[in-house]
Order: C-alpha cells, then structure tokens, then sequence
C-alpha cells in the first residue's frame, strides 16, 4: 500500500500557494495582493517558505497518511 498523503498534500498547496494565484505575498504596489496573476523573484521565495513550512507541519508534526486501496 503507497502513502498518497505526501502527493496530494504536496499539489494541494503547491496550487494553492502558487504567487499571485490567490494572493500574492508581497506584492508590487501592496504587502499582499489578491488574483493579479502577477509575479516577483521575491514573492516566489517567500511563497517557497511558506510551502516548505506548512508542508513540514502537515507531513511531520501532524503525520498525515492517506492510503487507497
């Protein structure tokens, strides 16, 4: 039986969190801008810790597995 949690834990927040999808943190005129489908070199790094942040929490501290089959 394979461990899908990872997977589809890693994809949900890689849509979610992709700049200036939802929002945009930080944005070019704002702090945060909501669907300007626009993107900067220092948005994607902090959209990049905030990824590898919460996906340390839901896979470590949490431990989510989903298993089909």
């Amino acid at each position: 039986m394979a461990d899908w949690g990872p997977v589809l834990i890693g994809v949900l927040l890689f849509i979610l969190l992709t700049p200036g999808l939802l929002f945009q943190l930080p944005g070019s005129s704002r702090t945060v801008e909501f669907s300007n489908f626009r993107t900067s070199g220092i948005s994607i790094v902090v959209h990049s810790f905030i990824f590898f942040g919460l996906y340390a929490i839901f896979l470590i501290a949490i431990g989510v597995h989903i298993y089909f089959g």
